[in-house]
Parts: C-alpha cells; sequence; structure tokens
C-alpha cells in the first residue's frame, strides 16, 4: 500500500517565518549597530560579530533540520552531520579572526585611510 502524499504547507510556512525572523533581527542590527555591541571587545571581537556568527550558525542548523530532512534520522548521525559542520565553522570563524586581526596590526600603519 502507497504512502498517502502530507500538505507540508504548514511546515513550509514555519521554516519561511523562523528563518524570515532570524534575517530580519540581523539585518537591523547590521543597520543600527548598537554602541554597547559594536564599540566593546568580547574574546577577540565585539559582542554584535559574535551575534551575527550565532544566528548564522542557528540558521545554518535550521536549515539543515529541515531542508535535509535530518529530523526523521537517528541522533547519532544527526549529531554526527550537525556538530562536525557546526565545528569546521567555528574553526574557520576562529582563523578567520586571527588571521584578520594580524593583518590589520600588520598593514593598518601602510595604509592611510
Amino acid at each position: 500500500m502507497a504512502h498517502a502524499h502530507e500538505s507540508n504547507t504548514k511546515r513550509i510556512w514555519v521554516v519561511l517565518i523562523l528563518l524570515t525572523v532570524i534575517t530580519t533581527v540581523e539585518v537591523a542590527f547590521g543597520i543600527v549597530k548598537p554602541a554597547s555591541l559594536h564599540l566593546t571587545s568580547f574574546l577577540g571581537t565585539s559582542p554584535l560579530n559574535w551575534l551575527f556568527i550565532i544566528l548564522t550558525l542557528v540558521k545554518a542548523y535550521y536549515i539543515a533540520w529541515a531542508f535535509m530532512h535530518l529530523e526523521g534520522e537517528k541522533k547519532w548521525f544527526r549529531r554526527s552531520i550537525v556538530w562536525t559542520a557546526v565545528f569546521l565553522i567555528c574553526y574557520l570563524v576562529t582563523l578567520l579572526l586571527i588571521e584578520g586581526g594580524y593583518l590589520y596590526d600588520t598593514l593598518g600603519p601602510l595604509v592611510k585611510w
């Protein structure tokens, strides 16, 4: 017996609304740039940058969860995919922050703004 096709209209709207809300928050913080988040330093960069990184990871996780259909997989398989990607993204962000800071400190005096 064949499975009946389920309507995914509600699921599509939930995904659209969640990703739209997160993106709107990111864009709003990018436009407003509150001084308390933008001009202070926390773990090598501003808290605003950390907010962008965390929200981007949340969006990436939810996209993988929804569009790669990971919610139906076994827990160990989900974790092996998601945590590997999260680790690699965090590693890349760390390298970019370290190297970006080095380049700014090294080449900053040579550039006339």
